[in-house]
């Protein structure tokens, strides 16, 4: 009589490639979250970093989203666009005259990106802010060394980060980071044992970038408390091919 060998169990290639990713982000200096592998698959972040041009691009006209592509000058960005209108009511601009909003790299952005941003601002709009002010989304001469192992170029290279100075409400309050964060480098942003800014318009801000985390739009999310180069606005950031989440 025959034997059959007893078959080897082997997990799935995206569970390797998850393990393989939870350990080499552990081992970094980061404080990063960690979560289960479908919990992370699951959230909006890891969804959107993931997918291809075109899903990305159909994604946008299935929202009624207005945007036009960019063809040429944009190297890095994989599917980089303009946004042609408001989302969920929230006008996104940079802080440069409008005279060069239709002209000015820095208001290129990934499809990808638009899409977490699409999502932000209806936590925006929860808020009654009408308008959000950046300093830069596309950043073509700011590589990072950890481009190359996530796949491709990414933040701001990819336009896949947009640094976030002032959001301006419908009665026209400005929420400037700059002026309503105090930093405090290290210190806690969300959750128990997070830090407390002094002013209403302050704890609005960190109310919002800790709804924007719960929900996971971001992968990372950096403000005041990271460090002394964003004293003045908040990182928002999609990275493809990750397993955690960061809000510092």
């Amino acid at each position: 009589m025959s034997v059959r060998p007893k078959r080897r169990r082997t997990r799935s290639a995206v569970a390797v490639v998850f393990a393989a990713l939870s350990a080499l982000q552990a081992a970094r200096a980061d404080p990063l979250e960690l979560p289960k592998q479908d919990v992370v698959t699951s959230s909006p972040a890891y969804r959107y970093a993931n997918l291809s041009n075109d899903a990305a691009f159909a994604e946008l006209a299935r929202r009624g989203i207005a945007f036009v592509r960019v063809t040429g000058g944009a190297p890095g960005v994989r599917a980089p666009i303009r946004l042609r209108g408001p989302l969920h009511g929230v006008t996104i601009h940079s802080s440069l005259p409008k005279s060069e909003w239709e002209t000015t790299p820095f208001e290129i952005l990934d499809a990808r990106l638009a899409l977490a941003l699409d999502d932000f601002c209806a936590i925006l709009s929860n808020h009654d802010v009408v308008e959000l002010v950046h300093f830069t989304i596309y950043r073509p001469t700011d590589p990072h060394p950890g481009d190359a192992e996530l796949g491709g170029l990414g933040r701001h290279p990819g336009g896949l980060a947009i640094d976030v100075g002032a959001l301006r409400n419908k009665n026209g309050a400005n929420l400037s980071v700059a002026t309503y964060w105090p930093s405090a480098i290290g210190a806690k942003t969300c959750g128990d044992g997070a830090q407390r800014l002094p002013t209403r318009r302050g704890r609005e801000l960190v109310s919002i970038v800790c709804e924007a985390h719960d929900a996971r739009l971001f992968s990372a999310m950096l403000t005041p408390h990271f460090n002394r180069a964003h004293h003045d606005h908040l990182h928002l950031e999609l990275t493809p091919n990750v397993a955690w989440f960061m809000v510092r």
